[in-house]
């Protein structure tokens, strides 16, 4: 194992291997694909899990290390690994920082990180210091300077970062984007998304619900409630945006040929976590007595420089069936998820009358979907977990740049921190910073339509 001070100094060689390969941030392949694509993985809870499952299903991936402060969830993650009949990993669990002994090794090429949200810049950042390829979960970021740090990293070492948003492989959504492709819907003009999710209650450690249980939260919480209920403690702002925004900023290339431009936000009063608190916990519970920031639907509308519009909603502390809101609207026609409905001019069995979008979303049924069908079956959340998965083991075996990138997630993640400045400033628009320093302008749109990988 490396020393410590060796971890520093292949960051500081790798930011001066930049000078001499420009065009390396950019995804330039440096060497023929790796026939075996060893990883850490670094969070192994309930979504660190998952991915160590699907990863387990592939041959050409090798589990060579892991990390949890969490020993149960290392004795799980051990157990699903011999069963696999894979070599135990090394297990780093000293600690909060024992992480960056992880990145310290030679037999780790690229590194997957699935642990609260405060922790994932600053893993990625010490991920691409110590020259992993580096797949990071959702949200990237939560500050400004946060997504600063995963541009300008990605930048000064060459290390490649792909944001894990899985949703941008949903079945549906790539059947849209096929339908974006090929102009179906004509020129784009609108979209609508969102993440619109109850979660007042939690998940336990064997992914059950446990209803009544989200009173309870910070040290004495469970699972995620743990630290996410924290956010909404202390924060006004759309803490968790690609979801929704992922999915849509594909679709309208932001970043490669289009940008974020500005955001509006708002937000509705917060009395959805109290009252949950009160009829769960009763009057007299500690947690009643605190006062949530965060308002219960906050709603941001963004515009692009092409003059599309987005609106963004987070929803999470209210009464509400499971909808990410998905809208996309053009010159020509209109498909909304909620309903399952869509509407093209000249071509709907009735003018203006909603058809049902199932028999469009199967004639445009994506060619990734299409091919690995089969392999994505039982992968989670309807299988595009595989198809996230695949992506990022495909690009860091090439050590390219992904389809969802460093870009991508500063920008992407840029909406927590935007919205919460809008919404302390009674909605004044805020301008998004140009992650890219002008090279939207010249990159091209990632081709999603091929089987690249």
């Amino acid at each position: 194992m490396s020393s410590r001070r060796d971890f520093v100094k292949k960051g500081a060689l790798a930011t001066a291997g930049v000078a001499l390969l420009p065009n390396l941030t950019f995804g330039s392949a440096l060497s023929e694909a790796k026939e075996t694509l060893n990883v850490g993985l670094i969070g192994v809870g309930l979504r660190g899990t998952n991915h160590l499952k699907n990863l387990l299903f592939r041959k050409d991936v090798k589990i060579t290390a892991i990390c949890d402060i969490d020993d149960r969830r290392n004795a799980i993650a051990l157990d699903m690994i011999k069963e696999a009949a894979q070599k135990k990993p090394k297990v780093f669990n000293k600690g909060e920082y024992d992480y960056r002994n992880l990145l310290e090794l030679d037999e780790v090429d690229a590194v997957i990180i699935s642990t609260p949200w405060l922790w994932h810049t600053r893993m990625a950042k010490d991920a691409m210091l110590a020259g992993k390829y580096t797949g990071l979960e959702v949200s990237a970021a939560n500050t400004m300077e946060e997504c600063w740090d995963l541009v300008n990293t990605h930048e000064q070492t060459g290390s490649h970062l792909m944001i894990l948003e899985n949703v941008c492989y949903r079945r549906d959504i790539m059947a849209v984007l096929n339908m974006v492709r090929q102009n179906v819907f004509g020129e784009l003009l609108h979209f609508r998304c969102g993440y619109q999710h109850d979660l007042r209650f939690v998940k336990l450690n064997d992914g059950k619900t446990a209803y009544g249980k989200g009173v309870e939260f910070g040290e004495k919480g469970i699972s995620e409630s743990a630290w996410r209920t924290q956010h909404s403690l202390l924060r006004n702002a759309d803490v968790y945006p690609t979801h929704g925004v992922g999915p849509i900023a594909v679709m309208c290339d932001i970043n490669r040929g289009n940008r974020f431009v500005s955001i509006t936000s708002m937000a509705s009063k917060g009395v959805g976590l109290h009252n949950y608190i009160v009829k769960h916990g009763g009057k007299g519970h500690p947690n009643a007595k605190l006062k949530f920031k965060q308002g219960d639907i906050i709603t941001s509308m963004i515009e692009t420089s092409n003059q599309e519009t987005i609106i963004v909603t987070h929803d999470c502390n209210s009464p509400r069936p499971y909808s990410l809101g998905f809208r996309v609207q053009g010159s020509e026609g209109i498909w909304e998820v909620d309903g399952n409905r869509i509407y093209i001019e000249d071509k709907a069995e009735k003018p203006h009358r909603w058809d049902d979008a199932s028999s469009w979303l199967q004639r445009y049924d994506h060619p990734l979907w299409k091919k690995y069908e089969n392999r994505a079956t039982g992968a989670g959340h309807g299988g595009m977990d595989f198809f996230v998965l695949h992506a990022f083991v495909e690009s860091a075996k090439r050590n390219t740049a992904p389809p969802l990138d460093a870009y991508d997630a500063a920008a992407w993640s840029s909406i927590t921190p935007l919205s919460e400045v809008s919404i302390a400033n009674n909605g004044e628009p805020q301008d998004f910073p140009d992650f890219t320093r002008g090279n939207w302008v010249k990159r091209k749109p990632y081709n999603w339509m091929k089987d690249t990988y």
